[in-house]
């Protein structure tokens, strides 16, 4: 990760190559058996109302159309350049399309890095190009892309794409052209089709940036084999997840990776568990196939999320209705429990020999009206969180009435409704029915539960973005001295900490752990052991042993001074016998803790695409075993660490128990990112086992693997890191004219009360002033976008005084375009607050904060009545521009 690119390029000059005007297909040919062939063919004469230009050297026209020899010969500016011409050329011709003013690039062509050298070279000369004259370039190796609302079908895919509103990304060409046969004969439609090939410039992070704001998108699928940028993959993911579903397919699930882990971490966090965990916290869904991506898709955009995994199967066939149950349950979802109102109800419409337990089998003599009863009656029920419709042919009922009869109903709820009609011809226009207005269908049973399940999953994950978490500590500060530990062994040339040194990292952050001494011969240890008190567990101390119970390392229940020197002479030979070259150095002497009710493993390792993540789960020596485990990333708050550990066993057993240890355990996970956060020197450390008991949870042992590989110092602040964290460096005191003490400091999402208080106090001229209208009430999905923000996105400073009670007296909010360049701000000082200097200084802030993160310019939008503000701006050397007459746009240059 840290070899990453660190620029964000966003979506600048994108529309060139999705919406152009004028298209160079360089390469055009007029034989059709080539790949220019059809790129020009596949332009023309299909409604796209652009101008096309076919670049060919050795032909005056190509396809009956006049062809140029270069693109500079071409006597308009082009928009758009495709070019499917031999890698080798390629470098020249970029250059020459960027003299001759081409913002979009498209690469079909192959032959890059994955040709070895050569062409890794031709790569470096392509992007020197492109940044040169600030370009855009999807490919190489890409299919093309496809605009199906304009006509646009810049490809060489046989055939075009219906119109839709789902946007479809694809890393592979060859399965980007099969999801297009496939897309043909399932109806299903697309605002966009790109193939982003080897993603030399534009990645999927630009491109969910670009559709993440394009009115004609609904949903964004992908299907993705690697991601090039995880930290901006995951900040565009994060950006437009709840506004827009964000499906996709990962390929190479079970890909091992082959080298060998120091830790127990290293060795149960997989790289398809990372990227399961970082989906997760993007609020992604990942499905398992190309099928559920696009019925996932579509179900999310016709139909609400499910609240709960609660589905309620209503079927004229008891087969299909076992087999949807089946599948259910499997996927790990729950038949709704049916209320006493809702049984009794349908005892009174349905005959006595039908099934009122879900799933609800209404028989195949069921006419249209019987589903009709029964569906108004389940709809109401309260314990549903979704509901299934299924209809097979065999029945009295006429499938086209029976849909009817759903899209009516489908007006009486709020929750999800799903259908499948399992026959051929006869349910074909009930399908296109059902579809045209907004329920999703499917020919099988099982398509739908698979879909109802990944809605549920999508729910799960926005609500990472939405809930808000308890107050903990932001921060603690870095204690020097574990600094000077590393140095130590550093220059002692060891990669591995021993136990006291790694103990010691969790104690400076306050992570519970419990007292450990070493004693390097029997005497000692009997005196350590005596004065810590019977019963003790001593552990062999030897640099040349990682794993101590694999070498029978460990002795429990030392109760003696007599054992004590007896196991201390018997760990010194289990040494020698692990490895004979082992030094032994003494023994690790611990108190024997008691009534012990479980064994927590917290963890992280670096992984090579997202930095370092932290895995929670089942600890003990059969760690590896149980595969118990749950990957998180840091920062991580209280629900973040919550939600970490509610996806395992070990979890769940403690809470069976009703063990009220929870609340110790996110502490402990929250004060464990921040530890991760301050030093990217660690690769790989182990907490194992966390010993659990009713009330408590303490670190017993722990292991520390440091990276000394690489030189630290080069590495970008935060660079190991995929999600940016609290910007603790924009924290500042500061006084209000009246003398009172304000503390200025980037918004966090526990703020979410303290932020609604500020917006309930201020004046309707204010609120109008701020937001451009009046809003009586904020909800609290709004109050958390406000407070759950992607630092590296936007920045929020709040002013924050502490007099009375806490309470944020004003705000001020800088959002970033994608691309990083430019910034819109906004500001808001509570009434009773204003005219003491605070909207100047944050202001100010807003100013500092942009030049810090880079950008070229700042704006506003102020109504033009808003005097005061304007005056401030101007003081402030904003340049005022009149848009119409009520609104004035503030912008100032900042380098």
């Amino acid at each position: 990760m840290e070899g990453e690119e660190t620029s964000r390029v966003g979506t600048e000059n994108l529309d060139k190559i999705f919406n152009p005007q004028r298209i160079a297909v360089i390469g055009a040919s007029d034989r059709e058996d080539s790949v220019g062939f059809r790129l020009l063919r596949n332009l023309i004469g299909v409604g796209y109302k652009g101008v096309v230009y076919p670049v060919n050297p050795f032909r005056p026209t190509v396809q009956g159309i006049t062809a140029y020899p270069n693109i500079k010969r071409i006597p308009r500016q082009v928009d758009l350049a495709i070019i499917a011409t031999p890698a080798h050329t390629i470098p020249q011709i970029v250059e020459e399309c960027g003299t001759a003013g081409v913002s979009g690039v498209i690469i079909v062509s192959a032959g890059f890095k994955e040709a070895g050298k050569e062409g890794k070279s031709l790569e470096k000369q392509i992007l020197k190009h492109k940044n040169r004259y600030n370009m855009r370039i999807v490919g190489p190796n890409s299919l093309g892309v496809m605009r199906p609302r304009i006509k646009l079908n810049a490809s060489f895919v046989n055939k075009p794409a219906n119109s839709g509103k789902i946007a479809f990304i694809s890393q592979s060409a060859a399965l980007c052209a099969s999801v297009l046969d496939w897309a043909s004969e399932a109806h299903v439609g697309f605002s966009a089709v790109v193939s982003v090939g080897s993603m030399l410039d534009v990645d999927f992070g630009d491109l969910i940036d670009y559709f993440g704001t394009d009115t004609h998108t609904a949903s964004i699928v992908l299907y993705v084999e690697s991601i090039k940028n995880s930290r901006k993959f995951l900040s565009a993911t994060r950006g437009f997840a709840r506004a827009k579903p964000i499906v996709l397919v990962k390929a190479g699930r079970f890909r091992e990776s082959a080298k060998a882990a120091l830790s127990h971490t290293g060795a149960v966090c997989g790289e398809d568990a990372v990227y399961d965990g970082a989906f997760r916290r993007a609020g992604v869904v990942r499905v398992e196939a190309i099928n559920d991506l696009f019925n996932c898709a579509e179900a999310l955009a016709m139909q609400p999320n499910p609240k709960g995994p609660n589905l309620t199967i209503i079927t004229n066939a008891g087969g299909p209705g076992i087999m949807a149950t089946d599948f259910l349950i499997a996927k790990n979802g729950k038949l709704s429990p049916l209320s006493s109102e809702t049984i009794q109800a349908l005892n009174s419409v349905l005959p006595s020999y039908c099934s009122i337990l879900n799933p609800i089998d209404i028989l195949e003599e069921a006419p249209a009206d019987r589903f009709k009863r029964v569906m108004e009656i389940c709809f109401k029920d309260p314990n549903s969180d979704g509901f299934l419709i299924i209809y097979t042919p065999q029945g009295a009922a006429d499938p086209v009435e029976t849909a009817n009869i759903i899209v009516e109903l489908s007006r009486q709820t709020k929750k999800p409704i799903l259908s499948s009609l399992m026959g051929g011809d006869r349910c074909r226009e009930a399908r296109r029915i059902l579809r045209k207005n907004g329920i999703p269908t499917f020919t099988t049973p099982e398509q739908a539960v698979s879909t109802f399940m990944y809605m549920h999953i999508y729910t799960k994950n926005l609500e990472l973005l939405y809930e808000t978490p308890e107050e903990f500590p932001v921060g603690l500060p870095t204690p020097t001295f574990l600094g000077e530990v590393l140095g130590k062994i550093s220059k002692e040339r060891r990669k591995v900490l021993n136990p006291l040194e790694s103990l010691q990292f969790l104690e400076a952050y306050k992570i519970p752990t419990v007292k450990t001494l070493i004693a390097k011969t029997p005497k000692e240890a009997v005196t350590v052991a005596s004065k810590l008190g019977y019963p003790v567990v001593l552990k062999a101390l030897s640099p040349q042993m990682i794993h101590k119970s694999r070498a029978e390392g460990v002795v429990l229940n030392v109760w003696s001074p007599a054992q004590v020197k007896e196991f201390f002479k018997e760990l010194a030979e289990r040494v020698r016998k692990y490895k004979p070259e082992a030094e032994f150095q003494g023994v690790i002497i611990q108190p024997m803790i008691q009534n012990k009710k479980g064994e927590i493993l917290i963890g992280s390792k670096k992984d090579s695409h997202f930095g370092s993540v932290i895995v929670f789960g089942t600890g003990g020596t059969a760690v590896e075993l149980s595969k118990d485990v749950s990957i998180g990333f840091p920062p991580l708050n209280q629900v973040l660490a919550r939600r970490l550990m509610e996806n395992t066993a070990i979890h769940k057993l403690l809470e069976s128990n009703k063990y009220p240890v929870s609340t110790r355990l996110e502490e402990i996970l929250v004060k464990f990112s921040q530890l991760l956060i301050h030093f990217p020197e660690i690769k790989e450390i182990d907490i194992n086992p966390i010993i659990v008991s009713e009330n408590d949870a303490v670190a017993v042992d722990a292991r520390i693997v440091v990276d000394t590989d690489r030189n630290l110092k080069k590495i970008q602040p935060r660079g190991h890191l995929v999600i940016a964290p609290y910007p603790k460096r924009y924290i500042t005191q500061w006084k209000l004219k009246d003398g009172k003490p304000v503390v200025l400091r980037p918004i966090k999402p526990e703020d979410e009360t303290l932020l609604r208080e500020l917006f309930q106090s201020l004046s309707e001229e204010t609120m109008r002033f701020r937001f451009f209208q009046l809003i009586r009430d904020m909800s609290h999905e709004t109050l958390t976008r406000y407070c759950n923000i992607d630092y590296d996105r936007e920045i929020a400073i709040v002013a924050e005084t502490k007099k009375d009670k806490r309470r944020i007296i004003g705000a001020a909010r800088l959002i970033l375009e994608p691309g990083r360049r430019r910034g819109e701000f906004a500001v808001v000082v509570g009434d009773q607050w204003q005219r003491l200097g605070l909207g100047s200084k944050l202001v100010d802030r807003i100013i500092e904060i942009g030049k810090d993160m880079g950008l070229k310019t700042i704006g506003a939008d102020i109504l033009s009545r808003n005097f005061k503000t304007i005056r401030l701006c101007t003081k402030k050397g904003f340049t005022m521009e009149s848009v119409d007459e009520d609104l004035t746009k503030a912008t100032l240059k900042l380098s």
